[in-house]
């Protein structure tokens, strides 16, 4: 179980940094949209055999975070990747790391509160971030998502502190972090089903991983 939750972590880390940072969607002159070429997403798993899918993950984290008193419109489904990164990629390498992203949107939901990520030293917040992110957490947990490890905060010293949580319902893992530093105040919290990312190649990991 430890092994499939770092697995479904470590390949959605990948895909959206990958997307995020290489370059797709950096150019600014037009090109054919990635979904173009992309091939069709696989059947999901969980629509065939379990009556549990991104649908009613969605209905969980936003019922979570409406709870929690916070925005229930910032909860989506998918990787979180602006949709203008993915049909503007530009090399053949970003395409098919857009095409991957594109693939793997129905087997994801992501969070991100609305707000500025950045902030000036102590014009926000942090405790008041992490006790929304436990609310939200604790209302997961309501709904029948377990931890698969303890929750773990590390000290970074004077650079601030990292907070990571992983939960699991039904074939679906949840990550969620909260990093906190002089000039950031930042959660992120992502759910992927194992058997959609169990399906990404050794070569498309290496694609994404370059």
């Amino acid at each position: 179980m430890q092994t499939s939750t770092i697995s479904a972590g470590r390949a959605v880390t990948v895909v959206v940094g990958a997307v995020l940072v290489t370059g797709c969607g950096g150019g600014t002159g037009p090109s054919a949209p990635a979904t173009a070429s992309a091939p069709a997403p696989p059947p999901s798993s969980s629509s065939a055999t379990v009556p549990f899918g991104q649908k009613a993950v969605l209905k969980d984290l936003r019922a979570a975070v409406a709870a929690a008193g916070l925005p229930r419109s910032t909860v989506e489904a998918g990787l979180g990747v602006p949709p203008e990164r993915l049909v503007r990629a530009g090399t053949q390498k970003e395409r098919k790391v857009a095409a991957l992203a594109t693939r793997l949107t129905p087997c994801a939901v992501s969070w991100s509160p609305a707000g500025k990520r950045h902030r000036s030293p102590g014009a926000a917040d942090p405790a008041g971030t992490r006790r929304r992110l436990d609310a939200v957490l604790s209302g997961l947990a309501a709904r029948g998502w377990q931890e698969t490890a303890p929750s773990k905060e590390t000290s970074l010293g004077d650079d601030g502190t990292y907070f990571m949580a992983s939960y699991e319902k039904e074939g679906w893992f949840l990550h969620a972090r909260h990093a906190e530093a002089p000039a950031l105040d930042q959660v992120t919290v992502m759910a992927t089903e194992e058997a959609c990312f169990a399906r990404v190649t050794d070569e498309e990991r290496a694609l994404v991983e370059d």
